[in-house]
């Protein structure tokens, strides 16, 4: 007896229908499963042992572990996440502000020297206008505008 060959066009429309829908859920339950991990250790409020029987809880039974911690906790999980992305977009901003900040000093510098260069090159400075603004400008203490 020969064995039976399955070809592609033998597979029926409803099985490859099926298949991706447990591909699919399959996926999701993994994505589930992640998120509920990682609230696990974002939740500042558990101690460590409660964190332990989670994960325990979890691990040992995957599907059910995951569904009693999406109802006994899950109300709180969105909130977790938004207050970890808000402290990070602070962080993000904190961090934009102090570089724009120490950059936008030496630019100030630069833009304050090319402008006082402009000045003397109209003739509103003299040399020794310009070089005591210059030296204004590059200690820091003062403005280079003169007019």
């Amino acid at each position: 007896m020969s064995p039976v060959t399955y070809l592609a066009y033998d597979y029926p429309l409803l099985g490859a229908f099926w298949t991706m829908l447990l591909l699919f859920l399959w996926v999701m339950w993994f994505v589930l499963l992640f998120r509920v991990v990682v609230d696990i250790f974002r939740d500042d409020s558990m101690s460590g042992w409660a964190k332990t029987g989670w994960m325990i809880f979890v691990i040992v039974l995957p599907f059910v572990g995951v569904f009693v911690y999406v109802i006994a906790r899950g109300k709180n999980m969105g909130r977790r996440e938004i207050a970890q992305a808000r402290a990070q977009q602070e962080a993000f901003d904190s961090y934009i502000r102090e570089t724009a900040a120490g950059h936008g000093t030496q630019t100030g510098t630069a833009d304050e020297l090319h402008r006082l260069s402009e000045i003397r090159s109209r003739g509103d400075l003299t040399d020794e206008e310009f070089n005591r603004a210059k030296e204004l400008v590059l200690s820091g203490h003062g403005s280079g505008h003169a007019r």
